[in-house]
């Protein structure tokens, strides 16, 4: 019997090894990319000299010695309502709806005895006029809670009011207080960047530029003078480069004189 299992053990076949796998060789190292060369930055424009500002200021002054805000108020109080009203509306929409209002309600406590509900109905042509008459509302409420129903005169104490921001503040003080602010709006953005006076990527480094170049005796007007050649002359689209009283001062590249 130990025979036959020793002859059954010697009959199984040999177990093979498996062949053995080439040794891979070694990977060739991926050739380095060529280095990139360093993005040409685009050369700054030269900025503005102080003469150069001086005789900006002085055309527009000749041009138009008394720049009036396009936005139609009674008073301070109307004046914050209009203004609060105004963000992203246009002066001329913004007048349309407010002519009615402003002749029911020239005062915080006429403007709460209307009601949001009919506040609402007065400004409804407005964009975003659910949210404004919200606004307006409350503001009254705490100019009569806070400030015996009178606009405050710094900007910290507008800007605690309901919808009203920086831009409100400066526009109020210059226009009910004559205060030398300087309002960024859109215009004057835009103004401030293409022609080079002051850029800035934001509207307060705009505004810190210009009312660092501009001379004390233009900063009355200066907000409503860059805003109506923003508005008429120096367009988004369009630039009307050929009318522009300052083309020849502007450091703009693309303008087309």
């Amino acid at each position: 019997m130990a025979k036959s299992i020793r002859s059954q053990r010697a009959q199984k076949p040999a177990v093979r090894s498996a062949p053995k796998k080439p040794a891979k060789k070694p990977a060739k190292p991926l050739p380095k990319p060529a280095a990139k060369k360093p993005a040409q930055k685009l050369a700054k424009p030269r900025p503005w000299t102080a003469a150069e500002v001086y005789e900006a200021f002085s055309r527009f002054r000749k041009a138009n010695p008394e720049p009036k805000g396009e936005l139609e108020h009674l008073n301070p109080y109307t004046l914050l309502v209009a203004v609060v009203l105004s963000a992203q509306a246009t002066d001329a929409g913004v007048n349309r709806a407010t002519r009615a209002l402003f002749a029911v309600a020239d005062t915080p406590a006429k403007m709460l005895a209307l009601g949001e509900e009919t506040v609402r109905d007065y400004i409804k042509t407005i964009g975003l006029y659910r949210n404004k008459a919200k606004n307006v509302i409350a503001l009254s409420e705490k100019l009569i809670a806070e400030f015996g129903g009178e606009v405050p005169r710094t900007r910290a104490e507008i800007e605690s009011l309901p919808g009203a921001g920086r831009k409100t503040a400066n526009v109020v003080l210059n226009m009910a207080f004559g205060e030398h602010t300087m309002a960024v709006d859109t215009h004057v953005f835009r103004v401030g960047n293409r022609t080079g006076m002051a850029p800035g990527d934001t509207p307060l480094a705009v505004e810190l530029g210009l009312e660092k170049v501009i001379p004390s005796e233009f900063m009355l007007h200066a907000h409503h003078w860059l805003i109506l050649h923003g508005r008429y002359i120096c367009l988004a689209r369009k630039p009307r480069c050929d009318v522009c009283l300052i083309n020849d001062l502007c450091r703009w590249p693309e303008k087309t004189v």
